[in-house]
């Protein structure tokens, strides 16, 4: 799989809307391939399964969405080093990604990682479409992940 150094890594879950926002990403730049010199997943909703990929990069670039209170789209990037670093209104599944932040650490694997988070109003039950506002903050937000890279 690994092709390059780095790794993009969206994550979220693609049928309750907004929340999907990683996958969205990750799923565009699979086909379009606009940001050369990086690897793409899906990683769905996260989890253990995604160790191997952390360890096999010297940098993860990580997309996910967060019930920040920020108004909808806004865009924060943060280096975090410890599970205690992400911020505490990630989505849905952020226990696993901070529980594989600590697995990383205690197998002193911990790869460069980039988090860029965006702000969400809501967790749609159903739905595969982003609403205006985050569709709107893509191209942005593209832009901030290839200065990261």
């Amino acid at each position: 799989m690994r092709k390059n150094k780095t790794l993009l890594l969206g994550v979220g879950n693609y049928l309750m809307g907004d929340e999907g926002i990683g996958v969205h990403v990750a799923q565009r730049l699979e086909v379009s391939q606009e940001i050369p010199g990086i690897d793409v997943v899906d990683g769905g909703t996260g989890g253990f399964h995604l160790l191997e990929f952390f360890e096999q990069y010297q940098k993860v670039i990580l997309v996910d969405a967060t019930l920040d209170g920020l108004k909808p789209g806004t865009i924060r990037c943060i280096k975090p080093k410890y599970a205690s670093d992400f911020p505490p209104e990630i989505s849905a599944h952020d226990i696993g990604l901070k529980d594989l932040m600590s697995a990383l650490q205690l197998l002193d694997k911990m790869p460069d990682l980039y988090l860029f988070v965006v702000s969400i109003e809501s967790i749609q039950q159903q739905g595969m479409e982003l609403t205006k506002d985050i569709e709107g903050c893509i191209p942005k937000l593209l832009e901030e992940i290839k200065s990261a890279v």
